[in-house]
């Protein structure tokens, strides 16, 4: 007999959407979006409506712990218990701290899954109390925008998707709501339906941007000279608004003097936006009241990634939009959720000097053993490293060695778990207790199990729980129950919660951590050092040595005869989050590069055939698909295709630089350049 189960979508994302699932015998037969959220309203993407249950009950899915008994990447395992994977994991870790110390341990983690345990509760309290070296996870996608927004702006949100729909234009920057913010775009269209006006703004001219007003498409990287100029040519055309800068606004004078240099002139060769298309854009923006902006995460992800963003934010300062509740930004959800992460990870169990790595640097060190003492024990959990990480191959290389002692916790056989020397079975979503926030939107939802664990899968937590028993974590904080995590998660005496143990709040509700109507935001004070919005921003200066936004040039894309000419962007998938669903087969395909007819023209290269396109970390075969949607000098294939879809186990990664972005030392995916030609 059919049931129907509330639960929440886990995937990085910024909606975080209430589910209504269909269980038959003990297996999930449907996923649908309900209405608990508000905001989701039963319409949910088709990834996750028409993939989970293949990827919850598909041939892909690890049932039971295993042992390598194959060449490392070779994907040949055994079966064996969870008692021997333990007491092998248990073993070769504590051989490698008796060699090189507790750091020679790592966990390399990301947000597969986005609850707040199966994220980061009980198993860095295992981490932290085993003193292994810390990860700095941030940087590899996320963390730029956070600390521009912390930067400008602190610890508090912008507004809601739900406070916006009475705008009179909104500018969609960076941002694919297609893909990647699903409940934004019957927000916009209903502020186009109300008589607003829609610009995009992105590289692509994407589906949001072929019903909009303008759109403009920037050279990667160079969104931070467009907001230079729209600023510049809102101070001419007389839109600041004095009052407010001079109440809220901190190092208005200093950040024009970034700006006023790049005029629209300037702007339009640099970035190639049209200057009609920034002065429309400027004149737009100028006019329409309320006008908000809502920015994607796409904007971060090159040298320039902080100051654009940065830049952006200045906008609504400047001229005094978010004076309007419907103005502003969109953002700084995360903000607004009455979290207690010390509480939940423990980061006081850390040994004093232990070391932190950024995320991005992994590959190298586990490759080229730079760092003293080296890596030799790794756990891989939340996330597929060797698909996801710039600078593929040298991953690779590191994943390959037989002298680290690899474990990987997942749901499915991933690519990089071939690589593992133990693999252990996670359950997903659906099969435990969990607690969502999100960064996105302003709902607090829990969600209880739907399914039994499949075969002998176990949650996050359980397994570090097991791994703590073994490794003699006897203090009770490694043995709470996943009720307990929850209530350590989140501050359970906040009034919104209304006296409600966070572990009982009801799964067929969603609690708003905002009171609809007047937008939060910034009706309330910054929580910057000055109390204002800082666009000279005193904690990055301290933090980053970057007190304002600034442009800097990619030495290849001054150089007209560049050895790799072209910018590749990477975006999300509508098929994929990040890699999660590239094992199932409607990820088989191998994904298109997207060309502008010029370039292929000029390349002698035709639509549908194969091409090479390459630089000094890699190459990759992919079909040609010619289009106008792409703008000259841009090429684009999606992101987080397994190695199965290519014929040289390289995917689009494996062209993705390791350098660092001006803020968060973060990944700048799109600062990768190349050349194509025929294969």
């Amino acid at each position: 007999m059919a049931q129907q189960m509330p639960s929440v979508c886990p995937l990085d994302c910024p909606d975080t959407c209430s589910l209504t699932v269909t269980v038959e015998d003990g297996r999930i037969s449907k996923v649908r979006g309900s209405n608990v959220n508000p905001l989701t309203q039963g319409a949910i993407c088709g990834k996750v409506s028409k993939l989970y249950p293949e990827f919850v009950h598909g041939a892909n899915r690890l049932t039971q712990p295993l042992k390598r008994v194959g060449a490392k990447g070779e994907g040949r395992f055994e079966a064996i218990t969870w008692d021997e994977a333990l007491d092998l994991i248990h073993d070769r870790f504590q051989d490698a701290i008796a060699k090189y110390g507790r750091q020679t341990i790592l966990p390399l983690n990301y947000a597969g899954p986005h609850g707040l345990l199966a994220m980061g509760s009980m198993d860095l309290r295992f981490f932290h109390q085993m003193g292994a070296s810390i990860l700095s996870r941030r940087p590899l996608c996320g963390g730029i925008k956070t600390e521009a927004w912390l930067g400008t702006f602190g610890t508090i949100s912008g507004a809601q998707m739900t406070d916006v729909e009475s705008a009179q234009l909104i500018v969609v920057w960076g941002n694919n709501v297609s893909f990647s913010n699903l409940h934004l775009a019957p927000v916009i269209q209903r502020i186009r339906d109300r008589g607003g006006k829609v610009v995009v703004v992105d590289p692509k001219r994407i589906k949001v941007a072929e019903q909009a007003d303008l759109h403009l498409a920037p050279r990667p990287g160079t969104d931070v000279v467009l907001a230079f100029a729209l600023a510049a040519e809102l101070e001419r055309r007389g839109a600041f608004d004095a009052e407010f800068i001079a109440d809220k606004v901190e190092g208005a004078e200093e950040f024009m003097a970034e700006a006023r240099p790049y005029d629209i002139e300037r702007a339009a060769d640099i970035t190639g936006v049209p200057a009609d298309d920034i002065r429309a854009l400027a004149a737009l923006y100028h006019e329409a009241e309320p006008a908000v902006i809502a920015t994607g995460n796409g904007l971060e992800r090159n040298r320039n990634g902080g100051a654009g963003l940065r830049a952006i934010f200045a906008l609504p300062a400047l001229t005094g939009k978010f004076r309007h509740p419907a103005g502003g930004l969109v953002g700084g959800s995360g903000n607004l959720f009455p979290k207690t992460m010390k509480r939940l990870q423990r980061p006081d169990l850390i040994p004093k000097g232990t070391r932190t790595l950024n995320i991005i640097d992994v590959g190298r060190h586990l490759a080229d053993d730079d760092i003293d003492p080296p890596i030799r024990g790794l756990v891989i959990y939340n996330h597929n490293p060797l698909v996801v990480h710039p600078d593929q191959n040298t991953m690779r290389r590191g994943l390959a060695r037989e002298d680290i002692f690899t474990v990987v916790v997942d749901i499915a056989m991933t690519d990089s778990a071939a690589y593992a020397d133990v693999v252990l079975p996670a359950a997903s979503h659906f099969e435990h207790d969990e607690i969502f926030c999100a960064y996105g939107q302003q709902y607090l939802q829990r969600a209880e199990p739907v399914i039994e664990p499949v075969g002998e899968a176990l949650p996050n937590t359980e397994i570090f729980r097991r791994l703590a028993r073994r490794f003699g974590f006897n203090d009770p904080i490694f043995q709470a129950s996943d009720a307990e995590l929850i209530d350590d998660a989140i501050d359970g005496d906040d009034p919104r919660l209304a006296g409600v143990r966070p572990s009982e709040l009801p799964t067929n509700a969603a609690l708003a951590m905002a009171a609809p109507g007047p937008r939060i935001g910034f009706e309330r004070k910054p929580t910057t050092k000055s109390g204002r919005i800082e666009l000279k921003s005193a904690y990055l200066d301290e933090k980053f040595a970057a007190p304002l936004p600034g442009f800097q040039v990619l030495a290849e894309d001054e150089n007209a005869q560049a050895r790799y000419p072209f910018a590749l962007l990477t975006p999300s998938s509508n098929w994929r989050t990040n890699s999660m669903f590239g094992g199932l087969a409607k990820s088989d395909p191998t994904p298109a590069l997207e060309m502008h007819p010029d370039d292929a023209a000029q390349g002698g290269l035709a639509d549908g055939q194969q091409v090479r396109v390459f630089n000094g970390l890699g190459e990759v075969f992919l079909p040609l698909k010619i289009t106008d949607s792409v703008a000259r000098g841009v090429l684009l294939s999606y992101k987080g295709a397994w190695m199965r879809t290519t014929t040289n186990g390289q995917t689009v990664s494996a062209l993705a630089p390791t350098t660092k972005a001006d803020l968060s030392e973060g990944a700048c995916y799109n600062d990768t350049r190349v050349q194509v030609a025929a294969a």
